[in-house]
């Protein structure tokens, strides 16, 4: 992952405000647990590091929206995104520890929360939870359609959340799917959610397109860290001119239907725009 970093949480303030002033609009927040259990209990305490990183940013910039991941796979000893029980995921005892994980988070000042671990009802326990809490007005960007990606290797490594036995394919969805993709979109919708999300972006952009032309709520496509690493590695090898791929790649993505791309190379597109406007 040529050009990123990780971040501790005295970082951020420094950093939030040369985003912002470079242009940067928003941040989607990763935690790298300090430590791991079974349950993943770390992603929801209220001194975190996210909950820390989020009242960082909102205190330097308070002008950046901030949203944050909803996991628990960086947090848990065997790197799944939920409660295993005699090797099976448990769904709604998961989707119960993500509404907490949503509340902390909110807590702290997030704009946006988004659940990624791809368990049926996550949407709704995450509204449930946060309007409980008194955070009807945080949104929730749903990873509705999240494939189980050959794509996902470089921020596995960095985040350390490669699962230690088996693999996501019985909650991320067959890429081959789209069907699938749609009916999890709608159910999303009905569910609470304000913004739908793909994943990966670049293998995705038919089903953009089919949902564009299905929802009227806003749609993100993720730039994930292989789409990322497979265009560092042609710009390295000298085969492709970095500033003209990047832009047809994200170009694509918002002719295909995306309202908002979620892109490792945020900053640079920021500075060859020349900053804010």
């Amino acid at each position: 992952m040529p050009g990123v970093e990780q971040y501790t949480v005295r970082d951020l303030a420094p950093l939030a405000r040369e985003l912002h002033a470079e242009g940067v609009r928003a941040l989607l927040l990763f935690g790298v647990a300090w430590s791991k259990d079974p349950e993943g209990s770390e992603a929801w305490a209220a001194d975190g590091v996210v909950p820390e990183a989020v009242r960082e940013i909102k205190d330097a910039a308070p002008g950046l929206v901030v949203v944050t991941d909803v996991c628990l796979c960086a947090y848990t000893s065997h790197g799944h995104c939920g409660i295993v029980r005699r090797g099976r995921i448990l769904n709604d005892a998961t989707c119960e520890r993500l509404g907490r994980v949503a509340v902390a988070h909110a807590n702290a000042g997030a704009d946006v929360v988004a659940p990624s671990a791809m368990m049926d009802g996550q949407v709704a326990a995450l509204r449930s939870a946060l309007d409980a809490a008194g955070h009807e007005e945080t949104a929730i960007l749903a990873y509705s359609s999240k494939h189980a990606s050959a794509f996902y290797g470089p921020f596995r490594d960095v985040e350390q959340s490669t699962p230690s036995f088996g693999d996501r394919r019985t909650y991320q969805m067959d890429y081959r799917n789209a069907r699938e993709a749609l009916h999890e979109m709608e159910r999303d919708v009905e569910e609470g959610a304000d913004l739908l999300m793909v994943k990966p972006a670049l293998t995705s952009l038919d089903l953009l397109a089919r949902a564009r032309r299905h929802f009227l709520v806003p749609l993100a496509a993720f730039q994930v860290s292989g789409e990322y690493a497979m265009l560092k590695s042609a710009v390295a090898a000298g085969v492709l001119d970095e500033r003209a791929a990047v832009e047809e790649t994200l170009g694509a993505l918002r002719r295909a239907g995306a309202d908002l791309i979620v892109t490792y190379f945020a900053r640079d597109v920021a500075r060859w725009s020349g900053g804010p406007r």
